[in-house]
């Protein structure tokens, strides 16, 4: 049974001027997502990833179709989705422990208990030692894997990524997506995540999904059959580089085809 499907969803949003045209988004879309997938969602700029993403989220509503999570219907945000954004969106005047165990308290846990999973949290994710720190005082990398850890303390269904690492140097970016594999392996989440980057899609898919030119479309949904645990070598091999020359052929007619318009 599918962990979440996405039934005929779409997305047209309203002139942003008057006597303006609307603007399609995203045609109906649909899209079954098994328990522990790891799907990658690729696509040209403004094909309508992220818009997808946050439908599901529930921080966006889809124009038509729905979006249904263990059977029952996303209506608006809730903790068994986790987001985590290109922007760390941190809080600044909260210690990294305290940023980790935010969601836990806005859920009324006790302030010993959500401490004790903060820490425990900040160990599995490589910040052990930076609890009391604050996030100016953190790398970019590191402040990203406090975003993380902090959807991961609430315990989702779902973990949804949106470019998480696009403001990252390449070296830290790679680093990143290792420690991202690693956590879903131990962890046996569900993800949904967003990139415009083929070689990451590949890195960390089980399943890539192209998407079209706006209004966007699923084009193809790929299964990436490449063992795990993966290390960054993987990428000299002959079935990743079929691969990657398979998604840049249809990205890059996607965006001829966004060009033209």
């Amino acid at each position: 049974m599918s962990k979440l499907k996405i039934e005929g969803v779409s997305r047209t949003f309203p002139p942003s001027r008057q006597g303006g045209e609307p603007t399609r988004a995203l045609e109906p879309t649909s899209l079954s997502v098994a328990d522990n997938d790891f799907i990658t969602i690729l696509g040209p700029s403004g094909c309508g990833k992220s818009t997808l993403l946050r439908i599901v989220a529930g921080l966006d509503r889809a124009t038509s179709g729905q979006v249904l999570l263990d059977g029952a219907p996303v209506e608006g945000p809730g903790p068994d989705r986790g987001m985590v954004f290109q922007s760390y969106t941190l809080f600044p005047w909260l210690t990294i422990a305290q940023n980790i165990a935010f969601g836990l308290r806005e859920r009324g846990m006790p302030e010993a208990e959500r401490l004790k999973i903060a820490h425990e949290w900040c160990q599995r994710v490589g910040l052990r030692g930076f609890e009391q720190h604050y996030p100016k005082q953190l790398s970019g990398g590191m402040q990203q894997r406090t975003a993380i850890a902090r959807v991961l303390a609430n315990n989702p269904k779902i973990m949804l990524l949106d470019e998480p690492f696009g403001a990252l140097d390449n070296q830290t970016r790679a680093l990143m997506q290792e420690t991202l594999l690693e956590i879903w392996e131990r962890e046996r989440k569900t993800v949904m995540f967003v990139t415009h980057d083929i070689e990451e899609s590949i890195f960390l898919a089980s399943r890539v999904v192209v998407m079209s030119a706006r209004p966007g479309r699923v084009k193809a949904d790929i299964r990436v059959d490449l063992p795990y645990p993966r290390h960054y070598t993987i990428k000299t091999s002959p079935e990743f580089s079929a691969l990657k020359a398979q998604l840049t052929e249809l990205i890059r007619s996607e965006a001829q085809i966004a060009a033209a318009h």
